[in-house]
């Protein structure tokens, strides 16, 4: 995506050194990919002055190659990263490998689910109690404070979402020092909690609180030094306008939600993170103006893995063809959907990839509500399947993929 001269690639060099890993945005995710294998290799020679250091910046390279592109040996090496340097930690070094241990987790359960995952990362930060530095108990509540908003975000429950709430606060005031990608995942968690409990309570001063948060994100992310950033703060932006439409009925901020889709899909390439890319289609994929082909492509950028973004690419891809093939009361298409929903459920395993059984129970339930409502009569089995893909849903931490099940029970009764 971008070429180096040798000023620039002088630039890149004290980048590299430095604790603000913002830049490796401006690289794509092969070139990532790149420096996370060169920075292992430093880090595994006998000549390496600082092991355990060197160890972290290798996990932290290749948790930013995992969040782009989803590939599972990405996050197995950024684990085997942390490991390497737990087995040369001392001192405060060992708190400070015991919080990369958690991001790791983090951000497995962010691509993949598990409530399991995320137990696990709240036990991991636990545990560091209370390090001798400064900096680093700060880090260590602000990754408490991440951790407590996705559980509240699971539980739905509004006194846990307040809790959460103000746990980032603290940790937002905290981190002023902090290296800007720091700040920024604390700002982006803290947007999208009150964004969601704004948007499900319709209330006015989360959402502005929201707002606040998003502006500053995009004012401060430069498209030229923070596309992924500035992107994902602006697709957020789009999500909560979209979700507003769809509760008021309002066709302006319809249009106003697919302006800031178009923006942030403009701020990069799909090749340069897929990940952020099909996320963004995803989210649009109920606007009928969204191409089909867009769907399509973000299916196959997620596929495998057992993704999250994978299932839910598999659900709107699914629902597209099912509202086409409805829209022109094509019987045979429908019958084609539910055969190919058929076969990759039989050629899959559910228990190695849950959410994609999920998903496609809830096409399946999809085409037969479709049939219902063409010749009269649902056929047997819908609502114990929806009931079922929502169960599994939610059990492994994706209540976007439960609400598309239960909003199907709710249409089915």
């Amino acid at each position: 995506m971008f070429e180096f001269g040798k000023d620039l690639r002088k630039i890149f060099a004290q980048a590299r050194e430095s604790d603000d890993l913002s830049w490796l945005e401006l690289i794509g995710v092969n070139l990532v990919e790149v420096e996370a294998r060169q920075q292992s290799v430093d880090a595994g020679r006998v000549s390496c002055k600082h092991p355990v250091e060197a160890s972290l910046r290798a996990s932290a390279f290749w948790r930013e190659h995992a969040r782009r592109c989803g590939h599972p040996a990405s996050l197995e090496r950024a684990a085997a990263a942390v490991t390497d340097a737990r087995r040369r930690a001392v001192g405060d070094q060992i708190a400070e490998t015991e919080l990369e241990a958690v991001r790791v987790d983090m951000l497995r359960f962010d691509l993949c689910g598990d409530v399991a995952v995320l137990d696990r990362a709240f036990e991991t930060v636990a545990a560091v109690g209370a390090p001798k530095s400064a900096q680093t108990a700060t880090t260590a509540a602000a990754l408490h404070a991440r951790l407590s908003a996705r559980r509240a975000r699971l539980s739905g429950d509004p006194a846990a979402l307040l809790d959460a709430a103000a746990l980032l606060d603290a940790a937002l005031h905290d981190l002023r020092s902090a290296p800007a990608d720091h700040v920024e995942d604390v700002r982006m968690d803290r947007a999208a909690l009150a964004l969601e409990a704004g948007v499900a309570r319709r209330d006015p001063r989360l959402l502005d609180q929201a707002g606040r948060d998003l502006l500053a994100l995009v004012e401060s992310a430069s498209p030229d030094y923070r596309p992924l950033t500035r992107a994902r703060a602006l697709a957020l932006c789009g999500a909560g306008l979209a979700a507003l439409a769809a509760v008021a009925g309002d066709q302006s901020a319809r249009l106003q939600g697919q302006a800031l889709f178009d923006a942030a899909v403009d701020q990069f390439t799909p090749d340069h993170s897929p990940l952020d890319w099909a996320a963004i289609q995803i989210l649009r994929a109920d606007d009928p103006e969204t191409p089909t082909k867009a769907l399509i492509e973000a299916e196959a950028l997620t596929a495998g893995g057992g993704l999250i973004l994978g299932a839910l690419a598999r659900e709107a891809r699914t629902a597209r063809a099912v509202h086409e093939a409805e829209d022109q009361g094509d019987l045979t298409a429908l019958a084609a959907v539910a055969a190919r929903l058929r076969v990759r459920l039989q050629s899959e395993d559910a228990d190695a990839a849950p959410l994609d059984w999920a998903a496609d129970q809830i096409g399946l339930a999809r085409v037969g509500l479709a049939v219902g409502r063409l010749c009269g009569q649902t056929p047997p089995g819908v609502a114990l399947a929806l009931s079922e893909a929502a169960e599994v849903a939610r059990h492994h931490g994706v209540p976007a993929l439960a609400s598309r099940a239960e909003g199907l029970i709710q249409i089915r009764a």
